[in-house]
């Protein structure tokens, strides 16, 4: 936002939360006071409690308001795929914002930019985590080539969304896209410099850094002013001042539905006049409205039947033999691109046959982890972590799985590498279990330095496993599960992981009550036995270029495993709506 100019002798430049903050001082100088004890606000003679004059949350960068309310969630159409997974209910979904259009081959170029800027030279796997999997567009009889050399970097695909990528990635783009907007947002305010070479390894901005007064940055103002009693005068920015923005995150399945029918456009008062297939009116994927300057040409990109992925040459039905550009359709009535079509997009939900029945009815949504930030012994935050933190049991799990693949071909030596590897990841294993867990990540670094100095022809595949399995960045704050001590006494959860709750844990399993059932570990889904199922499985919707017309449906659901991508899966992101569910109130 253009900072407003005020010439009074002197040049001055006041952002607009520079204002904010005005506004409050002077309402607190000119007597406002609490309603609920009579202390006037904003003013060190009564201890410094501050009320900010905030109106309402601003529009993030690529956001469009999606206003809530309820809707009927479910397949619209015959189950062709007989999995009987979506059957119709009534849920209600709170107002948010999402992505105008897919996340695009420009963002995350951008986004590894800027990660190879911070990390490259002394975390370079960082950046490997980030890169999309362009092998994703190799069918053994297809020739996809010169997808796979140019899709992601070439400019003519700029604006073309991203693929390849997984759930865990997208979910780390949303992380960083958020401390990025808010670092702006400082720097718009003239709150710290903008300083890009400053910033190296751990030495970054995160929003929750800053929060917990571990960011600094190069100050431009001394701050904003602090009325507690014996302070310096001036502090940092707090969230409770309104000029963070809450952080983007996938939309949740009943979001993503909810948010891509866009029944906004056919409702008048509480009356909804026409319930949709597509997230267009009517039930045809040609625009059918004859007064509309699209009449007669594709609502979405799709494939339109056997071998028939953009038409005839002269009369291309839908314009993109695989993906499109962005805005190459008709927004929905949210003004939404691509909803259906194009690519699939990611949501947060973990996979369930029956989420429909399990779900509660207000912000249905399966996959629950509750998390709290670490803290040290005086029960501060703890400092945030200036190395790598890997999984040690996915690691180990996938160089099992390599080694099995690939035993048969290994020469002497590169037996011998993956035995030590194993032997240090024990000891990394040992040193977690006394909970030392910089020790625990210093003998993983190890390992990894094993196979960089080893110069053998398994070292790249071996140095990928390391990569798949980053769980923290340095400058990170350390997040862990809830414990069930610190939940003691609570009656609406217990235990951290709520993933399997209902579907999945040992009540909810077939073989519950067995004789040896707990010692076995048998669940209701046996992954890669009798499904695909398990808690990384995660719903994608949409549809996309290579799909037929029945997944265009925003009611159908698909899931495929968290680290694994696609070429026609992409993303967006949402964000929480503080405060009033309606864009212009004030309440």
């Amino acid at each position: 936002m253009k900072p407003i100019e005020i010439n009074n002798n002197m040049n001055w430049r006041l952002s607009t939360f520079t204002l904010i903050a005005l506004a409050a001082l002077i309402s607190g100088c000119s007597g406002e006071r609490s309603g609920a004890t009579g202390w006037a606000y904003n003013t060190s003679g009564n201890g410094g409690f501050e009320r900010q004059a905030f109106f309402a949350q601003e529009t993030a960068p690529g956001l469009v308001f999606i206003e809530g309310g309820t809707f009927t969630m479910g397949q619209v159409e015959e189950d062709l795929t007989m999995d009987w997974d979506n059957i119709p209910r009534r849920v209600t979904v709170s107002s948010f914002y999402m992505d105008e259009t897919e996340v695009t081959n420009g963002f995350w170029l951008e986004y590894m930019f800027w990660l190879g800027r911070v990390y490259g030279s002394s975390y370079p796997e960082v950046v490997d985590r980030a890169l999309p999997d362009t092998l994703v567009w190799r069918e053994k009889l297809s020739f996809n080539e010169p997808f796979v050399n140019y899709y992601l970097r070439h400019p003519a695909y700029r604006d073309y969304p991203v693929v390849g990528i997984s759930w865990n990635q997208a979910n780390n783009f949303c992380k960083w896209r958020t401390d990025r907007v808010n670092e702006q947002l400082l720097v718009r305010e003239g709150l710290i410099a903008h300083n890009p070479d400053g910033q190296m390894d751990e030495d970054h901005f995160t929003t929750d850094g800053y929060l917990n007064g571990q960011y600094q940055g190069e100050p431009v103002a001394e701050g904003l002013t602090d009325y507690r009693p014996n302070s310096s005068g001036y502090r940092n920015v707090k969230f409770e001042d309104g000029l963070f923005q809450p952080s983007y995150r996938l939309p949740t399945e009943a979001e993503w539905e909810f948010a891509a029918l866009g029944l906004i456009g056919n409702s008048y008062a509480e009356l909804i006049s026409d319930r949709r297939t597509y997230p267009w009116d009517g039930h045809y994927t040609r625009n059918d409205n004859s007064r509309s300057g699209s009449y007669g040409s594709m609502n979405a990109n799709f494939a339109r039947g056997r071998g028939d992925y953009m038409g005839v040459a002269g009369n291309l039905n839908d314009g993109a033999a695989a993906t499109a550009a962005v805005y190459e359709y008709v927004p929905n009535d949210y003004g939404l691109y691509n909803m259906s079509g194009n690519v699939n997009e990611w949501v947060m939900d973990v996979y369930r046959p029956y989420n429909a029945v399990d779900a509660e009815e207000f912000r249905p949504f399966r996959g629950n982890v509750f998390q709290t930030v670490e803290r040290n012994s005086e029960g501060t935050v703890a400092d945030k972590i200036d190395y790598v933190i890997y999984d040690l049991v996915g690691l180990e799990e996938d160089l099992r799985a390599y080694q099995q693949a690939a035993a048969k071909n290994f020469i002497d030596e590169e037996a011998n590498l993956v035995d030590n590897i194993f032997t240090v990841l024990q000891s990394a294993k040992d040193e977690k279990k006394m909970k030392r867990r910089e020790e625990a990540m210093e003998q993983v670094a190890e390992a990894k330095e094993l196979v960089i100095d080893s110069e053998l022809l398994i070292a790249p595949d071996l140095l990928d496993l390391f990569v798949d399995n980053i769980q923290s960045n340095p400058g990170d704050l350390v997040q862990r599960n809830m414990t069930v001590e610190e939940s003691l006494g609570r009656d609406n959860y217990r235990e951290a992981d709520n993933i399997d709750y209902k579907d999945g844990d040992f009540q909810s399993s077939i073989y519950y009550g067995d004789d040896g059932f707990k010692q076995q570990g048998n669940r209701m889904y046996g992954y890669a036995k009798t499904s695909l199922i398990n808690n990384k499985s995660r719903v994608y919707k949409g549809g996309g270029w290579n799909d037929r017309s029945y997944f265009l449906s925003p009611g159908t659901r698909r899931f495929l495993d968290e680290d694994k991508s696609s070429a026609a899966i992409g993303f967006r992101c949402a964000m929480d709506r503080m405060g009033s569910q309606t864009l212009n109130s004030q309440r």
